[in-house]
């Protein structure tokens, strides 16, 4: 006597009962008549060959969606989830919930892997005051709307297979999210800093005067610091002694940097690491969407914003 295997369900669907007595009957190996299978698994034969017919002629309605989904996962580098997903979507004529997006990026497996925690190591380079400290202008005021108006700068540390650190100093546009430097070096060292200021003097157009917040790190307070953004006319600010929060929109962006990117990766030295924050700041600036700054990237934000305030 035939039996069901264990764990069957009888509440099950009609398609699930056909694809398993159809399943069972197309072994050659099978000892059951077709009328046995039907009625052990109480399913009529004219709904037996209804529901095989529906699951012979089936085409997926979703199938062009999901291979645009797969298109724009990839060029994002694994990062983008159903939000951004739905507004590029939406921009190519696909037009679907937000649920439905979410469900269709589950249904094939892509889902962003963004909480690595092997890059958490944070690097301190609080040494007391070893210079000259400036007040907290921002006051967490991060509220900024032009380009070059008020810029972030940090260093970071990454841990390398070969038992060294990396360090990458960044400085990013408050308003636009542009990744105005990042610069890479075995060392936290005065070299890496004038690197950042060499790209910030580069970048930033004559008579912005913007404001440059960092942290009380040693490298802010040291005199040659102070006098290069006195030179180019920027504005010092600095968060309050081990208050992350006065200057969250870097540490976001080091976090974003290493869930999105480094923690993908098992760096083994210094050149990896370099090659690895090229790629990324190319990227970041004119690839990445973000809809905090209306689903553009942040240089067609820049030229975006620059154009409306001429």
């Amino acid at each position: 006597m035939f039996k069901r295997p264990t764990g069957y369900d009888e509440g099950l669907s009609n398609k699930i009962k056909t694809q398993f007595v159809y399943n069972s009957w197309s072994d050659v190996n099978c000892p059951y008549k077709l009328k046995s299978l039907l009625k052990v698994n109480k399913l009529k034969r004219s709904t037996y060959y209804d529901e095989l017919k529906r699951i012979k002629n089936y085409k997926d309605k979703y199938a062009n969606v999901k291979k645009q989904i797969k298109t724009i996962f990839k060029q994002s580098k694994m990062t983008y989830g159903h939000r951004r997903m739905k507004f590029l979507l939406d921009k190519l004529g696909f037009n679907y919930c937000f649920e439905t997006v979410r469900k269709l990026m589950k249904s094939i497996g892509l889902q962003p892997k963004m909480f690595n925690t092997r890059c958490r190591k944070k690097y301190k380079s609080y040494h007391g005051k070893v210079g000259k400290t400036y007040p907290n202008i921002l006051r967490q005021n991060f509220n900024a709307i032009e380009p070059y108006k008020v810029l972030h700068t940090d260093i970071t540390q990454i841990k390398l297979l070969n038992n060294k650190n990396g360090y990458i100093s960044a400085v990013v546009d408050e308003a636009t999210k542009e990744i105005i430097s990042l610069q890479v070096s075995d060392s936290p060292n005065q070299e890496l800093i004038y690197r950042t200021l060499k790209d910030v003097k580069a970048r930033i157009p004559k008579k912005a005067y913007p404001v440059m917040h960092s942290d009380q790190g040693w490298h802010y307070q040291l005199p040659y610091y102070n006098n290069e953004l006195n030179k180019l006319k920027i504005i010092q600010s600095m968060s309050r002694k081990g208050n992350c929060l006065d200057n969250s929109p870097i540490e976001s962006f080091f976090s974003l940097f290493k869930r999105e990117w480094l923690n993908n990766f098992e760096i083994k030295n210094i050149d990896m690491l370099t090659k690895l924050t090229e790629q990324y700041l190319y990227f970041f600036n004119n690839e990445r969407i973000s809809l905090k700054t209306k689903g553009m990237t942040p240089i067609e934000y820049r030229n975006h914003s620059m154009k409306l305030n001429i």
